[in-house]
């Protein structure tokens, strides 16, 4: 009662509500209040997983998850990139969960450590590659240059000063947080800690038993996951795909625009009524250095413009006017030819006719390439000149990589604590109910009243809470169950009242049979003992492995009366003659054997469930049936007897030998063991006979059960069944 009291106090409530609350802001205000101490110390450390890590160890993955997400929202209020590192602090919030799920050990903070360093050194150092580049910023900036000198590869100089300086981050925080940890009593813990259950919580041995189910494809959980999964990735995809092309597209736009503007600058600084002077002359035109300088000046007003030149065009090409030299390429002098590049055909009507055209990109020999051309006019309205420039778009790639950088990371983050909620929901509100249920019904115990009781009241015990479908299903099998248990109950009592009934009725009709013998007094239930008495001892021996079950010897028991059934068709003259038999009235008793079997065989054909009445006709068709094959009714010899029926050849035989008769008075136990051990080899079963004279004792208790004191045994009487063995 008292377990269950508990089980039922950690059921998510209100209250537990409240405590994840008040767990999430501590674990924030640690991460923050750590992060902003360290930076104010001027620390080569973070610190801000101290919080993360420590709600996990307390409340478990999903305060721990939140708390690594907001942690990193807040901080971008003030510090934006922050923001792009909340994935980080989810995943050491999931590894963390991953080493704490069975409890705190101290056996686990050097592997966690280890593990931590890793997500947060080499995965955030990845991450700080593609969003910022080598040694931009941050704390390990200068030692990532200084292992640079030795290690050509700039990437691994990032990750290698990223993993070290991490380790040691992430040693102070698992370190600080499992010192908090352990002050805090474990029975606050327990109760910090964020159990959805919607029913009586299951304690750890049955969860083990529970999360051992199998299923035939793939479980509840994993489809759930799966589905999560792919319809997150797919909105991911596609929201990140639109903004990728939105911003490619603006980017473009704002190149374009920078690329027209410098090519107007360009132009005005050109004097036109000049152009063909400049162009004849070059550097001897009046005018032609001073114009030169300005578009130098031009030039190198940003790092963005790659090439710079004014072309005159003809139909044979491009004549230069101007092409001022870069570090990577000398320009063409004043005068030289130049042909249409191939991406420049499809404009050559435009630019004969001295019309505007837009800006083109193309991706040749010198990268890739934003080209803007500026007509210049004279003052006759005639277009001398184009002033052109080149915008490198190499940085597009680069701010393409970092967005798609950031927008990843952020998803990572929000994925990750989406699918933590949904696991855990899925688990506390599904998954763990259904299989708490189906776990309950596999375990069910149907042997006795009791073990059904007790498994109907485990399952009342699980008291399954989730406002929904699932707990419908739940009252429905709970109910159905406990009046299953009820009507099995009934059926069983009211089948062991017939069962009752069925073999007083057979007593009886044995009674009724051997009543006609006025000389066989108790000899169906003795001989019923004996048989048993038997059975038991050749079980007890290991005899007949194969054929002495606990349903085998009851059924022969319940059958023994019935071995003599067939007596029913013996007139009452030659069952009751006082003297022997003729020979045609012998053959007319040893009939008895055949009609017991038809008898039988005859009830066996109107029933479903034969069950002991097979063996009855065994006994009843084949208990005159001798070992040496001189029986009757078929003569059949050794293990071709059925065992039912040498067993009760003994019985049979051992009571006519104990018993009183019209024509003789009862021998004693030693002269009729001693006549069956005689028999023993030729009447009766060697086994059989052993069995039964090992339990001697047990023999004399039945004769002292059914014995009549006032007729003492004789030793010297005579016997039909003693004459018929000799």
């Amino acid at each position: 009662m008292k377990d269950l009291q508990k089980r039922q106090e950690r059921k998510w409530s209100s209250r537990h509500a409240l405590g994840f609350l008040i767990v999430c802001l501590a674990g924030i205000f640690l991460n923050l209040g750590f992060s902003s101490l360290s930076g104010k110390l001027g620390l080569p450390f973070y610190l801000d997983s101290i919080g993360t890590i420590l709600v996990t160890l307390i409340g478990g993955a999903i305060p721990g998850v939140v708390v690594g997400l907001f942690t990193n929202f807040i901080k971008s209020i003030s510090d934006f990139p922050s923001i792009y590192y909340g994935c980080i602090n989810v995943m050491i919030a999931v590894v963390t969960a991953l080493f704490a799920r069975n409890g705190l050990r101290k056996r686990h903070i050097i592997p966690l450590i280890l593990s931590l360093g890793f997500v947060g050194g080499v995965l955030g150092g990845i991450m700080t590659w593609f969003l910022f580049g080598f040694a931009t910023e941050g704390i390990s900036a200068e030692f990532a240059k200084s292992i640079h000198y030795t290690i050509p590869s700039r990437f691994l100089s990032q990750i290698m000063a990223d993993f070290a300086f991490d380790i040691a981050d992430k040693a102070i925080s698992v370190v600080a947080a499992y010192l908090i940890a352990f002050l805090v009593p474990e029975t606050i813990r327990n109760l910090l800690h964020t159990d959805g259950w919607r029913q009586n919580p299951l304690n750890s041995k049955e969860l083990k038993e529970i999360n051992r189910t199998q299923v035939r494809q793939i479980s509840l959980r994993s489809k759930l996951i799966i589905l999560v999964t792919v319809a997150m990735t797919i909105i991911a995809v596609v929201a990140i795909s639109i903004g990728y092309v939105l911003y490619r597209e603006e980017t473009i736009d704002d190149h374009s625009e920078f690329g027209q503007g410098i090519a107007r600058y360009e132009r005005d600084a050109i004097d036109p009524e000049m152009v063909d002077s400049f162009l004849e002359l070059g550097e001897e035109a009046p005018g032609y250095k001073e114009t030169e300088e300005r578009l130098r000046h031009i030039l190198d007003s940003s790092t963005n413009i790659k090439f710079m030149y004014v072309y005159q065009i003809r139909e044979d090409g491009c004549h230069v006017v101007f092409d001022l030299d870069t570090e990577e390429v000398t320009g063409a002098e004043a005068g030289e030819f130049i042909p249409f590049e191939e991406d420049f055909e499809k404009y050559k009507d435009e630019l004969l006719a001295g019309k505007p055209i837009d800006p083109t990109i193309n991706n040749g020999m010198y990268g890739w390439l934003l080209t803007a051309y500026e007509p210049v006019y004279n003052h006759n309205g005639e277009c001398v000149c184009y002033a052109g420039v080149d915008i490198s778009m190499n940085t597009l790639q680069q701010d393409m990589y970092t967005y798609l950088s950031k927008q990843i990371s952020l998803f990572l983050g929000v994925y990750i604590v989406v699918l933590c909620l949904v696991v855990w929901l899925a688990d506390f509100q599904i998954i763990y109910p259904l299989n708490s249920m189906s776990y309950g019904a596999s375990a069910f115990a149907y042997t006795s009243t009791a073990e059904r009781n007790a498994s109907v009241e485990r399952i009342k015990a699980l008291g399954i809470r989730t406002g929904d479908e699932i707990e419908n299903l739940y009252r429905a099998y709970s109910q159905t169950t406990e009046e299953s248990m009820q009507y099995l109950t009934d059926i069983r009592k009211k089948s062991r009242q017939i069962d009752k009934m069925q073999g007083g009725l057979l007593m009886v009709l044995a009674d009724i049979i051997e009543s006609r013998d006025q000389c066989t007094g108790d000899h169906i239930r003795k001989t019923a003992a004996y048989t048993e008495l038997i059975l038991k001892r050749l079980q007890e021996k290991g005899a007949f492995p194969d054929i002495l079950s606990k349903e085998y010897i009851s059924n022969v028991v319940r059958a023994a009366p019935l071995h003599d059934i067939g007596k029913i068709n013996v007139p009452d003259a030659i069952l009751n003659k006082p003297g022997k038999l003729t020979d045609e009235e012998y053959e007319i008793m040893k009939g008895h054997a055949q009609a017991g079997y038809e008898i039988i065989e005859k009830a066996i054909a109107n029933l479903d469930d034969i069950g002991y009445l097979h063996e009855a006709k065994e006994m009843a068709h084949y208990h005159h049936e001798k070992w040496d094959g001189t029986g009757y009714p078929l003569k059949l010899k050794g293990e071709e007897i059925p065992l039912s029926a040498r067993v009760m050849a003994v019985a049979d035989v051992f009571d006519a030998l104990t018993s009183r008769r019209s024509y003789k008075a009862p021998f004693t136990l030693e002269k009729a063991m001693s006549i069956i051990t005689e028999g023993a080899g030729k009447h009766f079963d060697p086994q059989v006979v052993e069995a039964f004279s090992d339990s001697k004792e047990k023999v004399q208790e039945i004769l002292d059960r059914f014995s009549d004191e006032s007729d003492p045994a004789q030793p010297d009487a005579k016997d039909e069944k003693a004459e018929e063995m000799k």
